[in-house]
Formats: C-alpha cells, sequence, structure tokens
C-alpha cells in the first residue's frame, strides 16, 4: 500500500486530478445513490476554506515584518492589471451582447436575496469589511478584514525582535504545509465535487438556457484566450500562452469544481510559488485578487443584465453601454469570492437601465439555475487570472530591468 501511494504521489497533480474527474463521472452513472462519494468534495472545499483564512493572515504578516525596505513587490502594477483585466471582460460581454442579443423567459427568483441598492451600497459594504472585527473576519472568511489586519500588523511588527519575526514564519511555514497535505486530497474532493453536481443537477435542467450558456461561456473563453493573453504579451513582450495556459490547467481545474475564489487561494498559492515569484508580492496579491479580480463576474453581470433589457425591448445607445462596463467592473470588484457571489450585483447593473428589482432579481434567478456550468467557469477566470496577472507583473519587471542593464542604465 505504501509503494503504491508513493507511485501515486509522484503522477503530477492535474493528471491525478483528471482521473478523479472521470471516476466521479463513472460513479455517478453507475452508482448515483451513493451519496457518500459526494462527502469527500464538502470536506475537501470544507478543508479548504478552514486553512485559507489562516494562511492568508501569517502569511501577509510574515512577508511584511521580513519585507526589506527598498525591495519592490509590484503591487501597483498587478493592480492596475486587475482593473484592466475586469473592464475588459465586461466591455467584450458588452460588445458580444449587441452581436448576439439573448432574451430570457424570466422565473421567480429567491425571495430572501438581498441585493445592494447602488454602487454606494457596495463600497460601503466592502469599508466595513476593512475595519471589522479580526475574530470575526477570520470566523467569516472576510479576506478583505484579515488582509488589512495582516497589512497593519505587519507593518507594526517590522519593528519587533528577530525571534518574533521567526515565530510568524515558522506558523506561515507550518500553516503552508497544512495546505500542501489538503490540495493533495484534491483529487478525491473533486471526485465527490463531479459526483454530487451531476446526480443533483444533472444537464437537463440546462437545455433552455444553451443559448444564454453560450453566451457566457463564449465571452469567458475569449476573455482567458485571446484577451489576457494580448494583455500579458503587452507587459512581457513573449509568448503569453505557456502561462496562460498553465494558470488554467493548475488553478483553473481546481476553481472550477471549488467555485469559490476564496478556497482555491491556497492552491494559487502553491502554484505562484512554484513559478517562483516574490513571495512579498504574491503573498498579498492572491488574496487581494480573489476578492477584486473579477473578471469573469464582470462577464456575468454585463450579458445578464443586457439579456434583461433586450428581454423588456429597451433601446441602448453606446454611451450607456460603456457606463454598464465600468459598472459591472466596479461592481465585479464588490462580488463576494463564494460560489454565486456575483448574481447578486446584477439589480444593480439592472438600475442602470431603469429595470424594476422585482424582475432583476428573475434575472438573479435565471443566475441560478445556471449557475452549475456559468459560475464554474466564471471561478475558473476569476482565479486563474490572479497568478497570470501576479507573474505577468513581475516577469515584466525583470523584462525592464533587462532592457536597463542593455541600456547601460
Amino acid at each position: 500500500m505504501k509503494t503504491a501511494l508513493t507511485k501515486w504521489n509522484r503522477i503530477s497533480l492535474v493528471k491525478r486530478i483528471v482521473v478523479g474527474i472521470i471516476v466521479g463521472v463513472a460513479l455517478a452513472l453507475i452508482i448515483p445513490d451513493a451519496k457518500v462519494v459526494s462527502l469527500f468534495g464538502t470536506l475537501f472545499v470544507s478543508a479548504l476554506k478552514a486553512v485559507a483564512p489562516m494562511l492568508v493572515l501569517f502569511i501577509v504578516m510574515s512577508a511584511i515584518t521580513k519585507h526589506q525596505k527598498g525591495r519592490q513587490t509590484n503591487m501597483k502594477h498587478i493592480l492596475v492589471l486587475y482593473g484592466i483585466g475586469t473592464f475588459l471582460a465586461g466591455l467584450i460581454a458588452v460588445i458580444a451582447s449587441f452581436i448576439f442579443p439573448v432574451k430570457l423567459s424570466l422565473v421567480t427568483g429567491d425571495g430572501d436575496l438581498t441585493p445592494p441598492d447602488g454602487i454606494a451600497d457596495v463600497l460601503e459594504s466592502l469599508l466595513f469589511s476593512v475595519v471589522d472585527n479580526p475574530v470575526n473576519a477570520l470566523m467569516n472568511a472576510n479576506y478583505i478584514g484579515i488582509l488589512a489586519w495582516a497589512v497593519v500588523l505587519g507593518i507594526t511588527l517590522r519593528s519587533a525582535s528577530e525571534q518574533t519575526k521567526n515565530m510568524l514564519s515558522s506558523f506561515s511555514d507550518a500553516i503552508s504545509q497544512i495546505v500542501k497535505w489538503v490540495i493533495e486530497c484534491a483529487p478525491l474532493g473533486i471526485m465527490g465535487l463531479v459526483f454530487n453536481s451531476i446526480t443533483t443537477n444533472g444537464l437537463s435542467s440546462l437545455l433552455d438556457y444553451g443559448r444564454l450558456l453560450l453566451a457566457l461561456l463564449g465571452c469567458m473563453l475569449f476573455v482567458a484566450l485571446v484577451v489576457n493573453p494580448l494583455i500579458v504579451y503587452a507587459n512581457t513582450r513573449r509568448n503569453p500562452y505557456p502561462l496562460v495556459l498553465r494558470c488554467l490547467k493548475e488553478s483553473g481545474i481546481t476553481a472550477f469544481f471549488t467555485r469559490s475564489s476564496a478556497a482555491n487561494i491556497p492552491i494559487n498559492m502553491r502554484l505562484c510559488e512554484k513559478l517562483k515569484l516574490n513571495s512579498d508580492t504574491y503573498s498579498v496579491s492572491i488574496p487581494l485578487g480573489a476578492t477584486i479580480n473579477m473578471a469573469g463576474a464582470a462577464v456575468t453581470i454585463s450579458v445578464l443584465t443586457l439579456a434583461a433589457v433586450n428581454t423588456l425591448g429597451i433601446e441602448v445607445d453606446f454611451g450607456t453601454a460603456l457606463l454598464l462596463s465600468v459598472v459591472s467592473a466596479i461592481s465585479a470588484a464588490g462580488a463576494s469570492g463564494v460560489a454565486g457571489g456575483s448574481l447578486l450585483l446584477i439589480p444593480l447593473a439592472c438600475s442602470v437601465f431603469g429595470i424594476p428589482n422585482e424582475i432583476a432579481m428573475q434575472v438573479v434567478g435565471v443566475g441560478f439555475i445556471i449557475g452549475v456550468v456559468q459560475d464554474s467557469c466564471e471561478t475558473a477566470l476569476n482565479s486563474s487570472s490572479d497568478v497570470l496577472f501576479t507573474a505577468t507583473a513581475e516577469y515584466a519587471k525583470e523584462r525592464k530591468a533587462g532592457g536597463d542593464v542593455a541600456a547601460g542604465v
């Protein structure tokens, strides 16, 4: 048994995940009543969600306490890339919706859902998340609050003794090791998630929304395989596809099944480590990206909003459509890093066109119906681009440094 486990662990994680997917599909088709299989998926996602808040807190604190003055972290560049990527995703979705208009058969949404009333509500929520009680932030996986406390404590502890800094570093290393153990269980976890998805939802319920799904997935694929590579090339002047495809393979696959940018933070941290990126940078950029880098959410908000507009026969001019791109980008930054987090921001975008909340919430209901596919693809795009843009900023810095050396600067 030990020999078999050793050989199994030598196989790359992606190949093991593919095996898990195949086994999950087979079990769902052969023994759909074996609900115990789905338990593996629930346990895997719960373990990721449990360890991620502590990982973010200690890794960010440790990185800041050890940061030396004058060392560049590229955070400004990464934030610009996050913003550009999210805005362009919303713009692509708007253009696609004009070229391939979609209409909806509206259904009744969940009456218990409470969407924000406007941009001010989204920004207010973000600000209150920043000043959240640290214990409450950890308990509720409020990553903005966790990040804020980690940064403040890290800056404060920069003048602490070396023993204190080493203790923080040891805690960070210990939690990172726990994360590695959890990630090794990914094949079993994803097997359970695939099994549960097929036995619970099936695909028949999605047939009526095929055109809407094609619009959403087409936009996300275009952003992932065309827009993001162009952004990478513009910054690095190198073939972007090896990096793009690796991020999609090693981050996007797990994000597709966990459907949570927050739960995928440990996966992204490990990928950044494998890419040999600056830990001072990615220890901050990855958890921050899980909250504000939401290209997939911008696509969802724009496409579903314009589908409602088309259904109601509302005329839209270019200026209003451009405004929707901006609103969807800002709204997406306020989407929570959990499954379905972007859907409650659709009423906010609908308000740009004067669509009443009752109808907008019906659109949210449609979003939940197709969420089994839409939200998985959205999360895969969101989470994989966190690593992509972090790596892009670092490679762009290396390129600039090489150019300066060549120029004799």
